[in-house]
């Protein structure tokens, strides 16, 4: 079956009777545990498409423009070879990573909401700082700050209330 699975039997030809229903609180815990997860991929669509701006580009990565417009090739590989915007893209990724092994000791000690409560408000920290950046620190501190606010959600976002 395209999309899907089903439970035949067991090994030893015995039916597998399991009890459990699908509730509207289980499709309800399960899509708020998929959005937690669906930050990263809206992440990632969005800094792909802000590196790709000519305007980002020309006011943050100067080089990376240039060097963009002078490249006339169809080549893609390593068409934005710049330390600073590796740096500006996998600062996020780094950050929610060190966050999530943190969050697990928060959301012990305060409890799931309050740990979801605090990586929305770094989050949103973090997207402050991204809209009023003058310059690449301030862009990659603000990432730092996004990672962080998406370390807390992907850690305490499918743990059940």
């Amino acid at each position: 079956m395209a999309g899907g699975f089903s439970v035949q039997g067991s090994r030893d030809g015995a039916s597998i009777n399991y009890p459990g229903r699908l509730t509207k609180y289980v499709l309800f815990t399960c899509v708020i545990a998929a959005m937690g997860g669906l930050i990263f991929g809206y992440d990632i669509g969005i800094s792909g498409g802000v590196t790709s701006m000519p305007a980002f580009l020309q006011k943050f990565f100067p080089a990376v423009y240039r060097k963009e417009a002078l490249d006339k090739s169809t080549n893609q590989y390593c068409k934005f070879d710049s330390f600073a915007l590796t740096m500006f893209t996998s600062s996020l990724y780094l950050a929610a990573l060190a966050a999530s092994f943190v969050a697990s000791h928060v959301t012990r000690k305060l409890g799931r909401k309050w740990s979801m409560f605090l990586g929305g408000a770094i989050f949103l920290c973090g997207a402050v700082v991204n809209a009023a950046a003058v310059d690449i620190a301030m862009l990659i501190i603000g990432r730092i700050f996004l990672g962080i606010g998406v370390g807390f959600s992907i850690q305490s976002v499918p743990l059940l209330g």
